[in-house]
């Protein structure tokens, strides 16, 4: 039986709030840089392009 079908598998806890993950958005339309705002959040760069991803504003 895997850990899934036990129902003890939980998804990983989100980088950011939900907030913060607004905040992120919108100070990367304003021009803030990528880099500059990982660091401040401490999330990679990638993480934080997928924040900025049309899909990642829905859900």
């Amino acid at each position: 039986m895997t850990t899934s079908q036990r129902g003890s598998y939980t998804c990983r806890k989100p980088a950011l709030t939900t907030e913060q993950a607004q905040q992120l958005r919108e100070r990367a339309a304003a021009g803030e840089k990528e880099s500059s705002l990982a660091r401040e959040f401490g999330i990679s760069r990638e993480t934080v392009y997928s924040y900025l991803r049309p899909a990642a504003i829905t859900g």
